[in-house]
This record gives structure tokens, sequence and C-alpha cells, in this order.
């Protein structure tokens, strides 16, 4: 019996629609003075100890979203995207949460395994590993290595020692068109990672990795993309999934027991902005994996997400001073102490974030502001026309929400500034998570006559 073929993005549901949420923490209160706090500590007084720019994360934050996940999708495995934001507390909150993590390279993983995560629930993922990518993971045993291509198959098997197997998902393009940018739209051909399902290619490796007796191909993997906020492409992914796993069976004689569906769940920007909901998700996924599942004569494979924005993104925010504040033509630029080198987010995939003055209470009306980076470019724009007070001057405090996933880990020195410094909160107290980067760090690097 076969199901009819459903369209290429299946419509949304009234259940399915994300609900508007607040942009900040949930911990985010107005102080009597009119300040804002986050998990009990004034942001000012995060500002004046830490300094800025910097990061501030709410750990109980990151811990509810993590439970969301578990809660939603209980008997699947939930794998933190590390790539969002990884260090040593990070890395200690997702384990005692008990969620899986997902690495893009040696370090990342020889940071978790410093921490002691258990190598076991670690996946390592990358569409172009280097040797000692591949040599950490074996070395450390991760669980899974997800292959992107081809020629990484011959490459990791013999690598494998004598005598052992390491488990390997395949990295298939599904061929769904999903993501806020092009640049993170990795579900479709034409892109560098996977191997595409229309083609033929992902069926070849398959038969590829099935005739390596040192890999044991435990299922599938994809990825959409980033910032999706609609359940449906990933109900068409398991779709085109399914299928595949059933010809693979008609081919092979083999039946996969896990299939991993990646993340890219979006989180807003903007108070108001739709938020995704790991529990629609849950039960829309499921319901059309157990479906398909049925019809094509094949065991439900244990399903696997990978949630990393949504986890950490909504815990962050970013602290800045205001150095200037300056009116030009019709515009007004408000250029504070960080930029495109602690995020940039902004010159890449065109994100705008709220920005709030944070430090004191101001009664004169807002008007509209460009908010600035300090950098020697003029796409250094963090925030375009958002209403600021009026009598915003240099000294004041800015905050930025939805500022902890992708702004530290996708940091630079550029003009030999250094990386902020990133902070815990949490019943009110804050400790150092990361320190700030130093002009010594910078120099010591320079080893050059």
């Amino acid at each position: 019996m076969s199901l009819p073929l459903a369209p290429a993005e299946p419509p949304s549901s009234p259940a399915e629609e994300p609900r508007p949420v607040s942009v900040w923490p949930a911990s985010t209160a107005t102080l009597p003075s009119g300040a804002l706090a986050v998990g009990g500590v004034a942001l000012g007084e995060l500002a004046d100890r830490f300094g800025t720019p910097s990061y501030v994360v709410d750990e109980d934050e990151v811990r509810a979203r993590a439970r969301a996940w578990r809660a939603a999708l209980p008997g699947a495995d939930v794998a933190y995207a590390g790539k969002a934001f990884l260090s040593r507390a990070m890395v200690r909150w997702i384990a005692e949460e008990g969620l899986s993590l997902d690495v893009c390279s040696a370090g990342e993983l020889e940071l978790a395994a410093h921490a002691g995560f258990p190598a076991d629930r670690i996946v390592l993922h990358g569409n172009a590993k280097s040797p000692e990518d591949l040599r950490t993971a074996l070395r450390l045993g991760v669980g899974r290595i997800v292959i992107d291509s081809t020629g990484e198959i011959t490459r990791l098997a013999a690598l494998v020692p004598p005598g052992e197997r390491q488990k390997v998902l395949v990295r298939v393009v599904p061929g769904v068109t999903a993501g806020a940018h092009a640049a993170v739209r990795t579900g479709v051909e034409g892109q560098k990672f996977g191997l595409p399902v229309a083609g033929g290619e992902a069926e070849d490796a398959v038969a590829r990795v099935l005739g390596q007796p040192r890999l044991e191909l435990v299922g599938l993997h994809c990825h959409l993309g980033s910032q999706i906020a609609s359940v449906a492409p990933y109900v068409t992914a398991v779709r085109r999934l399914v299928a595949l796993l059933s010809r693979l069976r008609d081919t092979h004689g083999v039946t996969f027991p896990e299939l991993d569906l990646g993340g890219g769940f979006a989180i807003p920007h903007h108070d108001g902005d739709p938020a995704f909901s790991p529990a629609v998700y849950a039960d829309r996924v499921r319901a059309e994996l157990t479906l398909r599942c049925a019809y094509a004569d094949l065991p439900v494979p244990r399903l696997t997400v990978e949630p990393g924005r949504w986890i950490a993104g909504p815990a962050g925010v970013a602290l800045y001073r205001v150095l200037a504040v300056k009116t030009t033509g019709s515009r007004t630029f408000v250029a504070v102490d960080g930029g495109m080198s602690d995020n940039p987010r902004p010159a890449l995939y065109g994100v705008r974030y709220t920005v709030r003055l944070a430090g004191r209470v101001s009664v004169v009306p807002s008007r509209s502001m460009t908010v600035v980076g300090r950098h020697c470019e003029a796409g250094d724009i963090l925030a375009e026309d958002v209403p600021l007070p009026g009598d915003l001057r240099p000294g004041d405090l800015l905050a930025v929400p939805a500022s902890g996933a992708y702004q530290v880990s996708m940091a630079s020195a550029y003009n030999m500034i250094g990386r902020p410094p990133v902070a815990a909160v949490s019943g009110g107290r804050a400790r150092l998570l990361i320190r700030r980067e130093t002009a010594e760090d910078l120099r010591a690097r320079d080893v050059g006559e």
C-alpha cells in the first residue's frame, strides 16, 4: 500500500503556527530604578564588573530550554549543536541535562573531552574533516561520525584500528528549501554539505559504506538550514528520507535504526517574533515518521535532533557602551565599543537585533537610530533603525538580547580588538566563564621578527 505523493512544502496547520514571545530571557526583570536585570543581577552591575563589550548567559534559561526538547521527545536523542556556543560550563550544563553533543572539529571535541563529556554521546560533523579531526574522534571514541562525502569513507575506514568498528551516519541532501538566508540553506542541492538524494549520490555512498567492514552504518543524517520557523520542511524531509530508507532496504536488505534530522530551529530577535515549539515539532514529525514507516513496512528509527541556537541564543545578552552619537543627514548613528568582531552575523546574514537602553531610565521620546560598531567597515552595523531614547549619550549601556549563539563562537580579533568575556548568571549571582582576550594575548601569537 502506498501513500499519495505529498506536496514539496505541506501547508501549516493552526496548531503548528509558532507563538509570539518576548525576545529576552525569562528571568529578565525591570528593577525599581528602571534598569534591567537578568538572572537576578543588574546588567549595569555586570557591565561594571566585567567591562564591555561582554556577554551574559542565563544558565537557568539554557537548562530550561534543554529540558523542553527532552520533554518533547522522550526516547529520542537530543544533541546540542556545540558550534552555537561552547565552553566548559556549557558542556557541563548540557551533560547534566542529559543531552548529547554535536561537534564540528577536533578543537570542539577536545574541549568537550577535557570537560568530562562522555565521548559515546558525541557526534562529529563536518563537510571537510581533517585527518586530525578523524584521528581525534577515533582516539576519544566518539559515538557517531557523520560522513559527508564519498572520499571520506575510505579515509575514515583506513584510520579505524583493526578489529574495531566505528559507527557512522551518512549525511544526505533531501532537496528541501528552508532557512532564513541563502547562506544557511543546507537541505538543497548546489551547496557544500552532504550527498544529494535526487542524483543518486546518497545511495552510492551508502553502498560504499556497507562495503567497509570497519564502518558500521547506523542511519541517515540531514540538516535543512538555520532559522527555520515552520515544522513543514521537517515533515517533508521525513517523507523523502523514509522513501530513501525503503529503497535501501529493498536494494541491500538492511534497515537502519537511527535517523538524525539535524537542527536549525528559529528563535525570535524582536518581541512578537514567532518562536519554534519543540512540542509541535515532536507531534508533527513523530506522527509523520510513524505513518510513513508503517506504510513502507519499516521499523521506526530512533530520532535525533540537534538544537543549538534554540537552546543558547535566547539565553544570551550582549552588553555595549555607547562611544559616540552622530547625526548625518537624516540618520542618527550610535557607535558602540564592539561590533562585527564580536558579532559578524549582521554583516554575514543581514540579521538585525533588538537594542535597549539598560543602565538608566529615560523619559525622552524614542527616535529611530542605527547602532554601529567601531570597526573600519561601512557594513559594521549591529541594528538598523531601532527606537532609542532621544537623549542617548556616550557612556550609556545598551543591551542586545538573543545574543547567546553564533556570536562568541564566530568572534574574531579584527582591528586587534580582543574578543569579549562571557559571564554566567543564576540565582542572583554572576561568575566569569571566558575571560576577555587581551592585547598581550594577541601579541603572544606574533612570534616573527
